[in-house]
């Protein structure tokens, strides 16, 4: 499509006025833009996506650059933003416990803007990122259906969720690279991308997708305690791999509190983890899948093992038959101290405020908690410092979004939501260049570290491929670079991964 013709798509509606400004960051100079981009469909507005980028002012076009996203579905990318990625971050105390209010924001010197210039994406729903609605697309032109016509998805007239689709969800994120790599002409610089939890997932699949359909082809791609498949997220009683999954993480967690009855105090996380791995692959997968046709005294010697890991009765074990889930786990491992765990951070505790009532009712200090933490920073960071004028709430996370989240790819009702596991591998077949980077927290029960160690094991890699992804774990939670050691460590290891992606490369 020519210029023109791009303008006349997109003159009968305007997006919010952007804002950009050019300041210092250890002594590289840089440029923030904030704005949005008019996403369309069958060549009309259906879409604003808001973005912020910070490019460096050396005007060097074969720098890399980094496109990155959060998950949720449903959460806008302040979390990595002012968490670890951005230039500016959240001040959080060096364990990764809440700071006080308002929080401190303060300069990232662990910023990925050292080695590449970087571009923050909110999803459609989420941030400032909005759907068109039909009223505004058709500016003041009076309706052209009845009441009764067709309804929103039909033909002719816009679903106003149709983004909160696996497969629009991409697509909008495609076109949206794409578009932001033409408009700066970037085409020439290395392209990576970086998303968490099911922003994971989306690395994973756009692995594929961007090189095969959209002809962006990558260097490199950094899933951060990535969803990879979603069939061990939700466990029940028929279920092994989940169940497996998160075992090591809430042994890690029990050790770290000081109730493991399997561990001393002083015992090396390495050692928990690896011998929990091994119980957990070994006696704890037999007895998931044998069920009640495992003789009684191997049944015990299993489950009295599993109480000791987790640090939890034996009675409690016992009547969960094995299966507790993590939001039983994190409440009773300190309820004679009143506390509670939080699921994407095992090591942060608060008070239980109902500890008479079930099911659970108090908050989960690693979600709502910081909730308040990051949507004061990043409203700080784009009204006050870069200067974005609009009267739109910034979401943080949509549960709108989240709830509304569907299957748009029309397969089979038996066909289970496709995983990410499977393009990821495809993709890596593809460009034989492209390098990943998977990571996760030790201590995040929601997206456990070992449910990509497994995936990773299973994925029949052949060695050339094998040694282009990079598999590393840190201390902390879903969030882990709230740690300030592990935020350290993780912007050194991705400075490397960058560096050891572009080498050979052109401006590299």
């Amino acid at each position: 499509m020519s210029e023109d013709e791009r303008d006349q798509t997109t003159v009968d509606h305007e997006p919010p006025r952007g804002a950009a400004s050019t300041t210092t960051w250890n002594d590289i100079s840089y440029t923030a833009t904030a704005k949005w981009l008019v996403l369309r469909k069958k060549e009309k507005p259906s879409a604003e996506i808001f973005s912020v980028s910070y490019v460096t002012e050396s005007g060097d076009l074969d720098r890399p650059v980094t496109f990155v996203f959060n998950g949720g579905p449903g959460a806008s990318s302040a979390y990595l933003h002012v968490g670890v990625v951005g230039p500016q971050r959240v001040d959080f105390p060096g364990d990764g416990a809440l700071p006080p209010m308002p929080p401190r924001l303060v300069q990232n010197d662990e910023s990925w803007l050292a080695f590449s210039d970087l571009v923050f994406v909110d999803p459609v729903g989420t941030g400032f990122s909005r759907i068109i609605e039909q009223d505004r697309r058709e500016g003041d032109e009076k309706k052209k259906k009845d009441a009764g016509a067709e309804q929103p998805g039909a033909d002719g007239e816009p679903d106003p969720k149709e983004y909160f689709g696996y497969k629009r969800d991409l697509e909008s994120l495609s076109e949206f690279i794409g578009r932001w790599l033409s408009d700066n002409r970037r085409w020439g610089s290395p392209v990576f991308i970086a998303g968490e939890s099911y922003g994971g997932y989306r690395v994973g699949r756009l692995v594929r997708i961007l090189q095969e359909t959209s002809g962006i082809g990558l260097s490199g791609a950094i899933l951060i305690s990535p969803a990879l498949e979603f069939g061990s997220l939700a466990s029940g009683d028929y279920d092994v791999l989940g169940w497996v999954d998160r075992l090591p993480t809430m042994a890690g967690a029990a050790a770290h509190h000081g109730r493991s009855r399997a561990f001393g105090s002083d015992a090396p996380l390495d050692d928990v983890r690896r011998e929990t791995e091994t119980f957990a692959t070994s006696d704890y997968a037999e007895f998931l899948t044998r069920g009640a046709s495992m003789p009684a005294a191997e049944r015990d010697r299993v489950l009295s093992r599993l109480a000791d890991l987790i640090g939890l009765p034996v009675e409690l074990v016992n009547r969960a038959e094995g299966r507790v889930p993590i939001n039983v786990f994190a409440r009773e491992l300190l309820r004679d101290e009143r506390k509670v765990l939080g699921l994407y951070d095992a090591t942060i505790t608060t008070t239980d405020p109902f500890p008479d009532r079930e099911p659970f009712g108090g908050p989960d200090p690693t979600l709502a908690g910081i909730a308040p933490a990051y949507t004061t920073a990043i409203n700080r960071l784009l009204r006050s410092e870069i200067g974005v004028e609009t009267d739109r709430e910034y979401t943080l996370l949509s549960y709108e979004v989240n709830q509304e989240w569907k299957d748009d790819d029309k397969r089979h009702f038996f066909v289970p939501p496709v995983g990410a596991t499977d393009d990821f591998r495809y993709g890596m077949a593809l460009n034989p260049h492209v390098k990943a980077f998977i990571t996760h927290g030790q201590f995040d029960l929601v997206t456990p570290y070992y449910a990509s160690d497994r995936l990773r094991n299973l994925m029949r890699l052949e060695p050339a491929i094998a040694d282009r992804i990079t598999v590393r774990h840190f201390g902390g939670g879903h969030m882990f670079y709230a740690w300030e050691a592990s935020r350290w460590a993780f912007t050194s290891a991705i400075s490397e991964f960058v560096a050891d992606a572009t080498r050979g490369q052109s401006g590299a």
